[in-house]
C-alpha cells in the first residue's frame, strides 16, 4: 500500500514553510531549488492536494498546508523530546542552535557569550539572529529568545536571566548647559533622544516614584530633535551631549560608573525590563538549550546586570 505521507516528508515540508521560499529551503537543506520544487510536487501528488500557492514573490499556505504543517510540527516536536528525554543522561550538547535577541543586547552582550560557548561546546553550531523587537512566540524559526520582559504566553518556557531597569541619563555637559530636571513634567522641556523599539508607546516615558506614596506614577509625553530604532545610537548621542535618554541598565551601566553619563530624576523608576530566556516546551530537555540558557545565565553577576 503506497503512502500518502512519508515520514521525511514531514521534516522537509517544516523547513521549507521555515525558509519561506523554495531557495532559502534549498540552501537549508543543500539541495537545489528544481530539487525543492521537485520534491513538493511530488507530495502535492500523492496527496492529490495543493499545499502551497506559490507566486512570483511570495508562497503562502493553503488550509491543508496549514493543517500538514501543524501535525508535522507537533510529531516532529514529539520526536525531539522523546530522544532528548531518552539520551538527557548521557548527552554532550551538539547540533544546531538558532537564538534570537534585540540588536543592541545581541550585538554588545550575548555575541561575546555565544564566543565562549562554542569554544566549550564545539559540537554546537549556533546561529544569531539579532532583530528590532521579539519574533512572534509561535514562530518556529528560532530554539532560544533572549527577551526583556516575561512573555505572557504559556506556551513556552520562560527563564528570568537577571533583573534589569531602565534608566534616565545624560552627559554631565548637556546638564550643564540645560540645566536638570528636578520632576517628570520638567522633562517636556528638554531634548528627549527617542527610541522607537517594538510595540512600546513611542515618547511615552512613564515614571513611578521610589519613595513618598502619597506621589502617583506620571507619564510623559517627551519631545526632541533625535530619534532611531538602534538603542546603540541613542546612548552614543547622549555621550555627545545631545540630550536624556532612557536606556536599559546593562547598557550605560559602564558610562555611569566612569562619569561619562549621570542619572537623571534618580528618585523616580521606569517599568522593570528583566531579561529572560524563551524557549519552546518542546526544547525544554534539549541539552545545548540547557547549557545555553545556562552559560548566558552565568554571564551575568549575581546581583543582577
Amino acid at each position: 500500500m503506497n503512502q500518502a505521507i512519508l515520514p521525511a516528508d514531514l521534516g522537509f515540508f517544516s523547513t521549507l514553510v521555515a525558509a519561506g521560499s523554495l531557495s532559502a529551503a534549498a540552501r537549508e537543506l543543500g539541495v537545489s531549488t528544481p530539487a525543492v520544487s521537485k520534491r513538493l510536487a511530488l507530495m502535492e501528488a500523492r496527496l492529490a492536494l495543493p499545499l502551497l500557492v506559490r507566486t512570483t514573490r511570495r508562497m503562502s499556505l493553503t488550509p491543508e498546508g496549514e493543517l500538514l504543517l501543524e501535525h508535522a510540527r507537533r510529531i516532529l516536536g514529539d520526536l525531539d523530546a522523546l530522544e532528548r528525554q531518552l539520551g538527557a543522561g548521557r548527552d554532550t550538547p551538539s547540533g544546531l542552535l538558532r537564538v534570537n535577541a534585540t540588536l543592541g543586547f545581541g550585538r554588545s552582550h550575548l555575541a561575546p557569550v555565544i564566543a565562549r560557548f562554542v569554544r566549550r561546546h564545539p559540537k554546537v553550531d549556533v546561529q544569531l539572529q539579532l532583530s528590532v523587537q521579539p519574533p512572534p512566540l509561535g514562530d518556529d524559526a528560532w530554539d532560544v529568545c533572549v527577551r526583556f520582559g516575561l512573555p505572557p504566553d504559556s506556551r513556552v518556557v520562560a527563564r528570568l536571566l537577571a533583573r534589569n531597569r531602565r534608566l534616565l541619563c545624560a552627559s554631565p555637559g548637556y546638564l550643564a548647559a540645560h540645566g536638570e530636571p528636578r520632576t517628570p513634567a520638567e522633562l517636556v522641556r528638554h531634548q528627549c533622544i527617542g527610541i522607537r523599539q517594538g510595540d512600546e508607546a513611542y515618547g511615552l516615558w512613564r515614571l513611578s516614584p521610589l519613595r513618598g506614596k502619597g506621589r502617583a506614577a506620571e507619564a510623559v509625553k517627551t519631545r526632541g530633535q533625535l530619534s532611531t530604532n538602534d538603542g546603540g545610537i541613542a546612548v552614543q548621542w547622549a555621550l555627545s551631549g545631545l540630550g536624556i535618554v532612557m536606556r536599559s541598565e546593562w547598557d550605560v551601566a559602564h558610562h555611569l560608573k566612569s562619569g561619562r553619563l549621570v542619572p537623571v530624576l534618580p528618585q523616580w523608576q521606569t517599568p522593570e525590563a528583566d531579561i529572560y530566556a524563551v524557549y519552546p516546551q518542546r526544547h525544554q530537555h534539549a541539552t545545548r538549550v540547557r547549557a545555553f540558557v545556562d552559560a548566558v545565565a552565568a554571564s551575568f553577576p549575581q546581583s543582577g546586570v
